[in-house]
């Protein structure tokens, strides 16, 4: 299976454009930098991930992954209460942030599970 097929992939790459569109205006350009590499760093390590040769390496991008979502909920947070995010923008990307970290949970599970059993067999 490609990365491009995961949900999770596709869930957090619509993410990355949607806070790349949604600040292009915003002049606090250290802000908006970090913003935007955080959420971009979500679909980037889901896919090195997945083009990695070992288990795991994936399960390595998977966990940067899900510790990068934790990280861009603590910058909407802080955007939102400094007035750079609209609340209820910053709403919503918190409920998909976390919507994608518990994806990448289930996922990061799954993984090792796999793994597990395939060692005992």
């Amino acid at each position: 299976m490609r990365f491009e097929d995961f949900e999770v992939w596709k869930r957090s790459a619509s993410l990355s454009v949607e806070i790349f569109k949604e600040l292009k205006d915003l002049r606090d350009f250290a802000f908006k930098t970090q913003l935007s590499k955080t959420s971009l760093s979500i679909p980037s390590n889901i896919a090195e991930g997945y083009e990695r040769l070992s288990h795991k390496e994936l399960l390595q991008f998977l966990s940067y992954a899900r510790g990068s979502s934790g990280e861009l909920r603590t910058q909407i947070y802080i955007g939102t209460k400094i007035n750079y995010i609209d609340r209820k923008t910053g709403q919503k990307w918190i409920t998909e942030a976390i919507e994608i970290s518990s994806m990448l949970t289930g996922l990061i599970k799954t993984r090792k599970k796999f793994i597990k059993n395939k060692h005992l067999s």
